[in-house]
């Protein structure tokens, strides 16, 4: 099962669930937003996305990971919008029978999100000035 959501106002984590008896390995990944980017102290992080492709490019890529890894579901939430340091932009669950092929989706997934999804983020400074910001991991 895929769930994607992308979301304006804070994360809620995806709970988690007891009734995957079969998986041995529950991953949960939370992206937050760290003080500083490209070496400057930051307030927070702008997110915008290219609205009606960008939930449904996510979806897209979410069932590609549980085809391409032997995963059994995989939940997601992006935030768009402002998001300040400290809180969670991105929350991920994972779940597989064993964690190594758990890690390696969850690896290839959120690479793969940097990479491909239409969402864009900007940085905000201590005085209010926008810089991009793009990750080069």
């Amino acid at each position: 099962m895929v769930i994607v959501e992308i979301v304006s106002g804070p994360i809620t984590p995806f709970p988690s669930e007891d009734d995957h008896q079969q998986d041995g390995a529950e991953l949960v990944f939370n992206g937050r937003v760290r003080a500083t980017e490209h070496g400057e102290n930051i307030m927070a992080l702008e997110y915008e996305q290219y609205d009606g492709m960008a939930e449904t490019e996510l979806t897209q890529l979410a069932n590609e990971t549980c085809k391409k890894f032997p995963i059994h579901d995989l939940f997601c939430k992006h935030r768009i919008g402002k998001v300040s340091v400290g809180e969670t932009s991105l929350h991920v669950v994972i779940w597989s029978k064993h964690r190594k092929e758990g890690l390696e989706a969850m690896i290839w997934f959120i690479i793969e999100l940097k990479k491909r999804i239409p969402i864009w983020k900007w940085a905000i400074l201590e005085d209010g000035t926008r810089i991009p910001s793009e990750c080069k991991h």
